[in-house]
């Protein structure tokens, strides 16, 4: 079956409503049939195109690249829009990486709500992603098809062409005298996805004509699986979610499969990166398999598992305990880099305001302390005050320890120490905190395999 523009209206009009159709546009034969194909259905469709074209600057021809695109879209009077964004990589990072992160960020910061984002990716690219997933050693969510439509910026990314090949696009192009732009970078095999497009597949397709069909079928079949596997997991993690932690005692009555499973959905919906197979078994094995009193801890990059009485917690990794002290007046807020900032407010069974002249000095993690909270007849030890609250210790040693000419004063706004709390019914000060709020690793890139559309 030949491609024609006509097969895309169905696809489209099962989309969400749009307010523009944004077409990302490399210049590559894939995306300039995409655009011409709408711009012949303009009618049909009757929602406004506009071209977007991101120029990444690694290469000497790129300007180039953008005026061709230009000229293309005068030709065919359809807005076009070029960006050019700094795509190198950071440290870790590979330049395919850098480069569809740094793409991706310049045409969601395109988007306008209501607004779709149309991607040229077709078959083919279903076929080299689930062929490099798959020598990732990736699970049936990193092998599952790149899904036709999903949200994105302030509207939705859409993919209409995923039903085409790549020699179908190119037969289009060919009958219809379309030009466009042979990136020679796409012939390096030096790029994994390079590798398979250009020495790997050709002697696959040889052999199997419809092995792109059915790579991609098979592609279907894990989204189905990984849908069903993400439905499990958020039914276990209904019943075992305790706050913001999951219950001990019920994931060991898991087995280790069914709990893999479930860490790895919580920690997507957490943010947060989701560990390799290794680490996943770890946290099972050290930090779940651990005893009640004991405090394990593995960390991955941009997140790390810990254990506190029967819960498991995965946070961000935490900023480190200052081991110096601050010197506060309790009027002008202090700012704790990296921890947050400490402010001051009237409260009724506060600090005396007589305190607010003395010598303050904050401190965190101190061991060994004493406090006797207001309404209690002893001095207790803060572990023991800690321990009865039921606070982790991660949180214990980066709250704020107020202290008065040396002594210890307030924990935080948790607790007054006797001695220097205001007077019944009067008004007090409390010394307010407010953690900074810690960057997680989005997961959104998921959904955004693939080279350039």
């Amino acid at each position: 079956m030949d491609f024609e523009p006509p097969l895309l209206l169905p696809l489209l009009r099962r989309l969400p409503p749009a307010r523009r159709y944004l077409v990302a546009f490399s210049g590559g034969c894939d995306s300039t049939v995409l655009l011409h194909a709408l711009r012949v259905l303009h009618v049909e469709l009757s929602v406004p195109l506009l071209a977007l074209h991101v120029d990444h600057g690694l290469q000497t021809p790129s300007a180039r690249w953008a005026e061709h695109c230009a000229r293309q879209c005068a030709h065919w009077q359809v807005p076009c829009e070029c960006r050019r964004v700094d795509a190198r990589a950071n440290p870790g990072e590979s330049r395919e990486a850098a480069a569809r992160r740094a793409r991706y960020a310049a045409l969601a910061a395109a988007m306008r709500p209501g607004d779709i984002l149309l991607t040229a990716h077709h078959q083919d690219d279903q076929a080299e992603t689930f062929l490099l997933q798959l020598l990732r050693g990736a699970g049936p969510r990193g092998l599952a098809a790149m899904p036709a439509c999903v949200s994105f910026g302030e509207g939705y990314l859409a993919r209409p062409l995923l039903d085409f090949s790549r020699r179908q696009l190119c037969d289009y192009a060919q009958r219809r005298g379309l030009a466009w732009i042979d990136d020679p970078s796409n012939f390096d095999t030096a790029f994994d996805r390079n590798f398979l497009r250009n020495t790997v597949l050709p002697p696959l397709v040889a052999r199997w004509p419809a092995a792109m069909q059915v790579i991609a079928r098979a592609s279907a079949h894990q989204g189905e699986a990984a849908q069903l596997l993400d439905e499990l997991a958020a039914a276990d993690l209904g019943r075992l979610q305790s706050g913001d932690a999951l219950d001990i005692t019920e994931l060991h009555a898991l087995s280790q499969v069914r709990a893999r499973n479930l860490l790895r959905y919580w920690i997507r919906t957490l943010g947060l990166p989701v560990p390799d197979a290794g680490r996943a078994q770890r946290i099972l094995d050290e930090v779940v398999g651990a005893r009640e009193d004991a405090t394990p801890r593995v960390s991955w990059r941009g997140a790390e598992a810990r254990r506190y009485r029967d819960r498991l917690f995965v946070l961000p990794p935490l900023p480190p305990v200052p081991a110096a002290g601050f010197s506060w007046d309790g009027r002008t807020a202090l700012m704790v880099p990296g921890l947050g900032v400490l402010e001051a407010a009237e409260a009724p069974g506060g600090l005396d305001p007589a305190w607010r002249g003395a010598r303050l000095q904050v401190r965190f993690g101190v061991a060994g302390e004493q406090c006797r909270p207001v309404g209690r007849a002893h001095h207790q030890s803060l572990k023991k005050l800690w321990q009865e609250a039921g606070v982790p210790p991660w949180e214990r040693e980066r709250t704020p320890l107020v202290y008065v000419d040396g002594v210890l004063a307030a924990v935080g706004e948790r607790w007054i120490c006797a001695e220097f709390a205001a007077p019944a019914q009067e008004m007090g000060w409390m010394p307010l905190w407010r953690p900074f709020a810690i960057e997680t690793t989005s997961q959104k890139d998921d959904n955004l395999p693939g080279p350039a559309p």
